[in-house]
C-alpha cells in the first residue's frame, strides 16, 4: 500500500510541476521571446475540442489500432518490433497532448516510451535501441543505430522536461551530445541514411536548449559540428535553384530543415541566415505554394499545381518549424503563415473522430478514390483517400504533433519581461512573472470571427502585454477596459504595458476584409482574415474494405468521396474595391467542432459560371484553365457558395478567372 502511495505521490507530482521558461544565455544572442513550459497553456472553445477528439480518436488510441508497430514490441519499448521513426513520431505529438489536457491515462501511456529510453543509456552515452533485426513486413527494425529516430526522441524528452522537471532528461541528453561530439566525425549524420543530414536542425534545437540550462561549452563544439554535417540549406536557399527545381528535395525533409539557418544564427548572427530564412520563405511563395499554406510535394517538391499534393508530416513539421522561427524573429509573417497552415491545411487532412487521414492533400481536390494520379511517388493509389495507414503509415504516427504544438505555442514569454499572445486560439494562460502568478483568459472565436478578447485574473503587477497584429489586418483596435487605446495598422507586434489587476479586460479587434490572391496559372483565391475560401461541394461517401494482400501497407478499410454537385466553376474577375459588392458573407454560429462542411461557420455567397472544358483527368480537376483564356466557352452564370477550407473533403480553392 505504502508503495502505491509513493508511486501515485510521485505521479502526480510529474503530472503538475512547472518549469520555468528556458531563455538563452551568452553567447547564444538574445530572443525577443521563447516558449513557456508544457501546462502553462490550455486550450479552450473549439481548440479544446480538437484536442480532445485527438485524445479519444487516433492519438488516444495508436498502440490498439496500430500494435504492429505501437505495441509493445517496438524498439523504443525494448521489443524486436519496429525500432525507427514511427514510434517516436507518436509519442512526440501524445506527449505533449497528455500533459496540456493533464490526462493521467494518456499520461500512464507515454510514461512506458520516457523510462525505457532514459534506462536505456549506455557507458559511452549512447541510448535507444541498438541491435539490429532481420526484415519484417510493415516495420522497420534494420537500423537501430540511425542518427535520425533519436533526434524524434530527443525532441520527446525535452518536452517531458518542460512538463516535469525530471533531471534525468538533463543527465541522459549531456551525456548522449558528449557521444554525438566524439562520434560524428567517424560516423556523420548521413553515415546511416540520409534522413538526419537534412533534419538535424532539431538536433541543433535541442543541443542549445540543453546548453540554456547547462552552459557545458562543449555544446557549443557540437553545434558547430551539426551545422557543418547538415544540408546547407542557407547557401541552397541563397544561391542555389533548389526551390524553383521540381523533385529537388523531399517536401518533409525542406519542411523540417527550414528551420536550421535561422537555428544557427543564434549562435552566429550573420546576415547571411536571417537571410536564407527569408528568401526561402518568398521562393517558396513563387514557385511551390498553395493556397492553404503549403507546397507541392508528394513526395519530392512538385511546385504549385494545385493537384499537386501536400503530404500531412509536411503540414505538422511545417507548423514546427514555423513554431521554431517565430520566437527567434518575432516577425509576424512567421505567426501568419503558421495560423495559415493550421486553420485551412490541417483540419481538412484529419477526419473529425481523428480516426482518419490524406496521406497527400490537394488545394483543388474533387476525388478522393482509389486512383494512379500524378504525385511523385504513388501508393497503390490510396494517397488521397481517408484511412488510417492509406499512402504511408509515417503520417500516421506523425500527425499528432500538430494540435498540441499548436496549443503550446500561442503564448510566449517575451525577454521585455512579460507574455506576448503572437497566435491566437481560444486559450488559457497561467505563468509566474517577477515571482508572481499571472493569468489570462483568451475568450475568442477566431479564426471565424473578428474579436478576441483577453480577461486579466492574476495578481496585481506590471508587464507589457504582446499582441501581434496579422498583415492582412488593414488597422486593429485595442480596447482596454472599455477604452480605445490603439488602433495600430497591421504586420506589427505592439505592446499593452501597464499595471495589471484582476478584472482588466483587454479587447483586439481585427478586421477581416475579402481579397484575392493570385497563384499557379493566374487562378485566384477568396481569402478573408486568415481562412482561405473554397468551392462547396456535395459528397458522396463510401467506405471500402482493404484485402488482406494490402492490409498491413494500408489498413483494413478507407473512405473514398465522390462530387455530387459540379465543381467546375470560374470566379470573375472582381477590382479589390468592388468585392463586398459580389461577394456575401454570411456569419452563423460557431459549433464546438466546426470543421465540417455543414457546420462552417461562416459562408461566402457569389456568382460563378461553368467551363464545359475543364473535365476530370486521373479522377482530379484537370489542368486548371489559364486566367484568362480569350473565346473561353462558359455555361450560365450560377449561384455559388464558398465555406472556410479547413470545413471541406471535396474543394476547388485555387480558380480560374473569367471577365463579366
Amino acid at each position: 500500500m505504502k508503495s502505491q502511495v509513493l508511486i501515485c505521490l510521485l505521479f502526480c507530482i510529474s503530472v503538475q510541476a512547472q518549469v520555468a521558461p528556458v531563455f538563452n544565455r551568452a553567447p547564444l544572442r538574445e530572443n525577443p521571446y521563447t516558449a513557456l513550459p508544457i501546462g502553462a497553456i490550455k486550450p479552450q472553445g473549439w481548440l479544446k475540442e480538437m484536442l480532445v477528439r485527438q485524445k479519444n480518436g487516433a492519438t488516444g488510441q495508436l498502440d490498439k489500432l496500430y500494435p504492429l508497430v505501437m505495441g509493445p514490441r517496438n524498439g523504443w519499448l525494448g521489443g524486436d518490433g519496429d525500432q525507427w521513426e514511427r514510434g517516436p513520431y507518436w509519442i512526440d505529438g501524445l506527449l505533449p497532448l497528455a500533459y496540456i489536457l493533464q490526462d493521467t491515462a494518456l499520461i500512464r501511456k507515454v510514461k512506458p516510451w520516457v523510462e525505457w529510453s532514459l534506462k536505456s543509456q549506455q557507458p559511452d552515452g549512447y541510448f535507444g535501441p541498438s541491435k539490429d533485426y532481420s526484415p519484417e513486413p510493415g516495420v522497420q527494425r534494420d537500423n537501430s543505430h540511425d542518427w535520425w529516430p533519436k533526434i524524434v526522441m530527443l525532441k520527446i524528452l525535452q518536452q517531458y522536461y518542460m512538463a516535469t522537471g525530471d533531471q534525468r532528461v538533463v543527465k541522459l541528453m549531456t551525456n548522449y551530445f558528449r557521444y554525438q561530439l566524439k562520434e560524428l566525425p567517424a560516423h556523420p549524420l548521413d553515415h546511416w541514411s540520409f534522413w538526419a543530414r537534412f533534419r538535424s536542425g532539431d538536433n541543433l534545437k535541442e543541443v542549445y536548449w540543453l546548453y540554456n540550462i547547462t552552459g557545458d561549452k562543449f555544446l557549443l563544439d557540437l553545434a558547430d559540428l551539426l551545422h557543418r554535417q547538415t544540408f546547407d540549406f542557407t547557401n541552397a536557399f541563397l544561391h542555389s535553384p533548389l526551390l524553383s527545381q521540381v523533385g529537388s528535395i523531399h517536401g518533409v525533409n525542406l519542411a523540417q530543415g527550414m528551420k536550421e539557418p535561422i537555428l544557427y544564427y543564434q549562435q552566429h548572427p550573420e546576415q547571411k541566415y536571417w537571410d536564407a530564412t527569408v528568401k526561402g520563405y518568398t521562393d517558396l511563395r513563387r514557385y511551390d505554394d498553395m493556397v492553404m499554406g503549403l507546397y507541392g510535394g508528394d513526395e519530392d517538391l512538385h511546385g504549385n499545381n494545385p493537384t499537386g499534393g501536400s503530404e500531412l508530416c509536411t503540414a505538422v513539421e511545417m507548423m514546427y518549424t514555423l513554431e521554431t522561427t517565430l520566437p527567434i524573429t518575432g516577425d509576424v509573417a512567421y505567426a501568419d503563415r503558421l495560423e495559415r497552415i493550421a486553420f485551412n491545411a490541417m483540419p481538412t487532412q484529419i477526419t473529425a473522430d481523428f480516426m482518419d487521414r490524406q496521406y497527400f492533400q490537394q488545394a483543388n481536390q474533387v476525388m478522393l478514390t482509389r486512383q494512379t494520379r500524378g504525385f511523385h511517388i504513388n501508393h497503390s493509389g490510396t494517397d488521397v483517400c481517408y484511412g488510417l495507414l492509406t499512402g504511408y503509415a509515417c503520417c500516421t504516427s506523425n500527425m499528432h504533433q500538430g494540435w498540441p504544438k499548436f496549443t503550446q505555442n500561442l503564448w510566449y514569454a517575451g525577454a521585455d519581461k512579460g507574455v506576448a499572445a503572437l497566435v491566437y486560439a481560444p486559450s488559457e494562460l497561467k505563468t509566474t512573472l517577477n515571482g508572481k502568478q499571472i493569468s489570462f483568459t483568451e475568450t475568442t472565436n477566431y479564426p471565424f470571427e473578428e474579436q478576441i478578447t483577453f480577461t486579466y485574473t492574476g495578481a496585481t503587477t506590471a508587464f507589457p502585454l504582446s499582441l501581434r497584429i496579422p498583415a492582412w489586418c488593414k488597422e486593429a483596435k485595442i480596447i482596454v477596459n472599455g477604452k480605445t487605446e490603439q488602433e495600430p495598422k497591421g504586420n506589427q507586434i505592439v505592446k499593452v504595458d501597464r499595471s495589471w489587476k484582476k478584472g482588466d479586460v483587454v479587447i483586439l479587434q481585427l478586421p477581416m476584409h475579402l481579397n484575392n490572391q493570385r497563384w499557379y496559372e493566374n487562378s485566384i483565391s477568396v481569402e478573408r482574415g486568415p481562412l482561405a475560401y473554397a468551392l462547396k461541394i456535395g459528397e458522396e461517401k463510401k467506405l471500402v474494405r482493404i484485402t488482406a494482400a494490402d492490409s498491413i501497407d494500408y489498413g483494413n478499410s478507407y473512405y473514398e468521396i465522390r462530387p455530387t454537385t459540379p465543381w467546375n466553376y470560374a470566379l470573375y474577375a472582381t477590382p479589390e474595391n468592388e468585392l463586398s459588392a459580389h461577394y456575401t458573407v454570411v456569419k452563423g454560429a460557431v459549433a464546438a467542432y466546426p470543421w465540417e462542411p455543414e457546420k462552417a461557420p461562416v459562408t461566402i455567397k457569389t456568382k460563378g459560371r461553368i467551363i464545359p472544358s475543364w473535365q476530370l483527368y486521373q479522377e482530379m480537376a484537370g489542368p486548371v484553365p489559364f486566367s484568362t483564356i480569350f473565346q473561353l466557352e462558359l455555361g450560365q452564370e450560377q449561384d455559388i457558395e464558398l465555406i472556410p477550407y479547413g470545413c471541406t473533403h471535396l474543394r476547388i480553392a485555387q480558380f480560374p478567372v473569367v471577365n463579366r
